[in-house]
């Protein structure tokens, strides 16, 4: 759009979002909600796809420094440092849960596999060195940090979790198989 029409745009890709207010239907928040409820936890494929992991305030971080110094017409990646397989993800959240909530311990029990959506890739993976050298962005929280705030979160509000799934008919089923 800039260099076609002259827009005076910037553009982002990000790699995966994760933290506070995301829709119940995404990985972690599945995870977190299939626990606390003594549910299966759904482990996709064999578990080894790897993702990119960006906490949401390092993402917003990024798109303020890049509205506000970045260089028209430019694109900037933003990425987490945070690869991590979806096994480790879900690993990482049951043993949260472990101590947050003991008495559902282990929560690892509750990982069922399941099968994967056809032609889901292996790996999604960001460089984000363009906005880190161009406008000195990275992010300022760990995958572990973040990854304890939001299951603290989710675990504070349990009942936005459940009037979301209601408001929104999404019954918590995987989107992207046949029926």
């Amino acid at each position: 759009w800039h260099h076609t029409y002259g827009l005076p745009v910037v553009l982002t890709n990000c790699s995966n979002n994760f933290g506070p207010w995301q829709f119940p239907e995404k990985l972690i928040p599945v995870v977190i909600l299939q626990a606390v409820a003594g549910e299966p936890i759904p482990l996709y494929g064999d578990g080894a796809n790897v993702r990119d992991w960006l906490f949401v305030d390092d993402h917003v971080d990024a798109l303020l420094l890049a509205a506000t110094r970045g260089e028209l017409g430019q694109s900037y990646c933003v990425g987490g440092h945070g690869e991590r397989t979806n096994k480790q993800v879900v690993e990482a959240i049951c043993a949260l849960l472990d101590q947050r909530r003991p008495q559902g311990a282990p929560h690892a029990r509750l990982i069922t596999p399941v099968t994967d959506r056809p032609g889901h890739d292996r790996r999604y993976a960001i460089d984000p060195a363009r906005i880190e050298g161009e406008l000195g962005w990275a992010p300022r929280h760990s995958f572990e940090q973040a990854l304890e705030r939001t299951v603290d979160w989710y675990l504070d509000h349990l009942d936005w979790c459940q009037q979301v799934r209601q408001r929104s008919g999404w019954a918590g089923g995987r989107q992207g198989l046949p029926q």
